[in-house]
């Protein structure tokens, strides 16, 4: 390589580098300044740089063009978190690079939530990098194929010693695990190594259904059937905008006056990420011992095969069947519910001729078949975990009409609020639900009890801006046809209610 070449790989590795904070600069929550940073944490993104920058170089073999397109691929990051954050309230974190294969498969889900500017954004800025890199720089390897061999060798192997030195420095750094905080103090590329880094590992966990003690009855034929319903984005709207209909919920509002239990539930997820949720429940585990695996849980930790209320009931001797309306293949629950204790997942497959209500199977189509799984004969008690898909939204995508207008709201409405009317007319649908329900276990000869709540708020931006937001706690209730209810109000966490709903009914 020529010493013009070398000054001007030198030349490119330095600018791309501190380009590198600039476009970090507008992550957010915005990362501290440089200077403000602990020193292991601009080792880490020094070296995340010099390892990405070297890659690239060995690949193309042009400095400027490897420094353009790192930085356009950093971009890309920091725009779909910034999307993130608007929509979540939370950082971009490393188990989100997943949810770029899923956005293709499912872009319902991800790309509204996008924005088209966005998306044009970062299509721009890769496009750019190409034409840039391709078209005015030439390649600085050069010379016999033995030289250019080399210099590739030594861009890996300079790749190589980076990837060392940001693994050694992000061990130095004081985890919290609490990704806005991280992200401020450390910047979004050394947050992101650091959180990357650690998915590998696997924390030590103490599951409390893991040989949770039972009270069982002498004859199986005794055991209560169980439902449990994980209702998307359900939580009583009521509470937080008094424009709604008094009398939104009456299915609801009548079980929660027999309720065994109800209140409101802690939950660890904000306007989307259900499986923090549903993990929460079904192993009663907290996202505090989780470490990293918080943000996704069923990437590495459910394939462990972590004890929960389902592999607990199965253990008792009821058959356990879990339903969502959905592709199975979504977060591998196809794969992962029979580790979790499931004898059966039932996807989107059953409902190809079910109603939908917008994009998804409404709630009382699953509903109807929840009733048909307690009405069929059998000869084991059963256990039934719904996770529900009609609320999921985007709700700004979906068309009101006045009449929408006039079911779900007590009082008139500012303009701009039709994701509330979306979001309120699908609550109605998982009140019908709710009220199928309890009516099709009411009518079981055997003891039985139902279980329902809310995953976490939905993604309501414009109501949000004219309303306000709600303090993101959701809503439960436990009830049961032939047991006495009618408590006062108690809050949970997610991740104590399945143990609580046992206890109710007279199982722990």
């Amino acid at each position: 390589m020529a010493p013009e070449a070398g000054a001007s790989l030198m030349a490119a590795w330095a600018t791309g580098g501190a380009l590198s904070f600039v476009v970090e600069a507008a992550a957010r929550p915005r990362p501290r300044a440089p200077w403000r940073r602990p020193v292991h944490a601009l080792a880490v993104h020094l070296s995340v740089w010099t390892a990405a920058h070297a890659t690239l170089l060995a690949l193309l073999a042009r400095p400027w063009f490897a420094a353009a397109l790192a930085l356009a691929a950093l971009l890309v990051v920091v725009l779909v978190g910034r999307a993130k954050f608007d929509a979540l309230r939370e950082p971009f974190v490393c188990q989100d690079f997943e949810y770029f294969t899923d956005a293709l498969r499912h872009p319902r889900l991800y790309l509204p939530f996008l924005g088209w500017w966005r998306l044009l954004g970062a299509v721009l800025a890769c496009a750019g990098a190409f034409w840039a890199g391709l078209v005015l720089e030439p390649p600085h390897f050069d010379g016999q194929a033995s030289a250019r061999a080399s210099a590739v060798l030594g861009c890996f192997a300079v790749a190589a010693g980076a990837l060392c030195a940001a693994r050694a420095a992000s061990a130095r750094l004081d985890t919290s695990w609490v990704a806005q905080r991280d992200v401020r103090a450390w910047g979004l590329v050394a947050s992101l190594w650091r959180y990357g880094s650690q998915a590998r590992h696997l924390p030590t966990l103490a599951p409390p259904f893991a040989g949770l003690p039972l009270r069982l009855p002498a004859r199986a034929e005794a055991l209560p059937d169980l439902v449990t319903v994980q209702s998307e984005s359900f939580f009583d709207a009521r509470e937080s905008y008094a424009c709604l209909r008094a009398d939104l919920l009456p299915r609801y509002d009548a079980l929660r006056a027999q309720a065994l239990a109800h209140g409101r539930l802690a939950v660890p997820a904000w306007g989307a990420n259900t499986i923090r949720t549903e993990f929460a429940f079904l192993t009663g585990l907290e996202e505090a011992e989780l470490g990293v695996h918080r943000y996704q849980p069923y990437q590495r930790l459910a394939a462990s095969g972590v004890a929960t209320i389902a592999s607990r009931l199965r253990e008792a001797g009821y058959r356990t069947v879990c339903v969502h309306p959905y592709h199975g293949t979504f977060y591998g629950r196809d794969r992962l519910m029979p580790l979790l204790g499931f004898d059966q997942f039932i996807d989107g497959a059953a409902f190809a001729g079910a109603a939908r209500e917008g994009a998804y199977v409404g709630d009382v189509a699953l509903a109807s078949l929840v009733t048909d799984l307690l009405r069929a004969e059998r000869d084991r008690p059963l256990y039934v975990h719904v996770i529900t898909m009609e609320n999921h939204g985007p709700l700004h995508w979906e068309r009101v009409t006045a009449q929408d207008r006039n079911d779900v709201a007590g009082a008139p409405l500012p303009q701009g609020c039709d994701e509330l009317v979306a979001y309120a007319r699908h609550l109605r649908h998982a009140d019908i639900m709710l009220g199928m329900l309890a009516d099709a276990l009411a009518a079981q000869p055997r003891d039985s009890g139902l279980c329902f709540f809310g995953d976490h708020v939905p993604i309501m931006p414009a109501a949000y801006r004219l309303l306000g937001e709600p303090p993101g706690h959701t809503h439960y209730l436990a009830w049961s046809p032939r047991r006495p209810g009618g408590g006062a109000a108690r809050d949970l966490r997610a991740s104590a209610l399945a143990r609580d709903f046992l206890a109710r009914m007279g199982m722990c």
